[in-house]
């Protein structure tokens, strides 16, 4: 690159001297010249340039970059042998069917929604729930995660004029360590119509631990709800279950947990809601 520009230098010389010769061709001559190392110059800072950008450019990096502002579609789908919400028994003990699909942000939101059968005769809210929720979710540490959010339960097929549909905040922390998984969280849901005028208070702690050199899961729950959301005397009640979950094949797979929560004969005869209970799930997530 030198050689080229010291002979478009010798050049303009040259023109130089035949310049006082030549008035008009020259001052054309030096015109050309002028431009030719303007654009020999030009040429070359660019060439320059981009080698450098070329041999500084990160691909990792610039993957990271776009990742952040990745957006992810997930579903899930269950055949479940009863709906049990904390312990309670919401479909009569007959199978439910139930699914939703969650929209997450790289940067830790996510909106769902979810929904299940519902027995109408016993439960009187419809034969139908859905929820709809948003939070946000990540890491805070190793090992250590967070989730925070609140969740909207709908009855859409209610009978007219009942009021059914509740708001209920939740936070969790999240801990894992090897094979063991802990969750311990709460949950309120302030006074509203539906829960009579009053509020309701959820504390859950849930573990999971995965066998060593198997595929199974060990799982186990402890609630404890106060307020309208019970069916006891003092409105307090304790919930539990345990359980162990499988893969089956691909996404799908097999969990079975043996379920129960506190009742009171006298709120809810013949534990309609609240006898224990067996439950076998089949559920697939994509």
């Amino acid at each position: 690159m030198l050689t080229s520009i010291r002979g478009i230098v010798a050049a303009s010389f040259a023109t130089g001297l035949a310049f006082t010769a030549v008035p008009a061709m020259a001052e054309e001559s030096a015109e050309a010249t002028q431009s030719e190392v303007s654009l020999e110059v030009s040429e070359a800072v660019t060439e320059a340039d981009i080698e450098r950008a070329v041999e500084e450019f990160d691909i990792e990096t610039a993957n990271a970059v776009g990742a952040e502002s990745s957006i992810e579609v997930s579903a899930n789908v269950a055949l479940a042998s009863e709906y049990r919400f904390r312990g309670v028994d919401l479909s009569d003990g007959d199978l439910a069917i139930q699914g939703g699909f969650d929209i997450s942000h790289s940067s830790g939101f996510y909106v769902g929604t979810w929904a299940s059968n519902l027995d109408e005769d016993t439960v009187g809210f419809g034969s139908t729930e859905l929820d709809v929720y948003a939070g946000f979710g990540g890491d805070i540490g190793e090992g250590l995660s967070f989730d925070i959010g609140g969740i909207y339960y709908l009855y859409p097929n209610a009978a007219s004029g009942l009021a059914t549909d509740y708001v209920e905040f939740y936070g969790s922390l999240g801990y894992t360590f090897g094979p063991l998984e802990l969750t311990t969280g709460i949950a309120y849901a302030p006074d509203q119509e539906s829960l009579g005028d009053t509020d309701n208070l959820y504390l859950y702690t849930d573990v999971g631990f995965g066998i060593p050199n198997t595929p199974v899961t060990v799982t186990g729950h402890l609630g404890y709800t106060d307020g309208f959301l019970t069916f006891t005397e003092d409105s307090e009640a304790f919930d539990w279950s345990i359980g162990m979950e499988t893969p089956v094949a691909g996404p799908i797979s097999l969990g079975v947990a043996y379920v129960g929560v506190e009742g009171d004969g006298t709120i809810d005869p013949g534990g309609v809601f609240t006898d224990d209970a067996l439950v076998v799930t089949l559920s697939a997530s994509f």
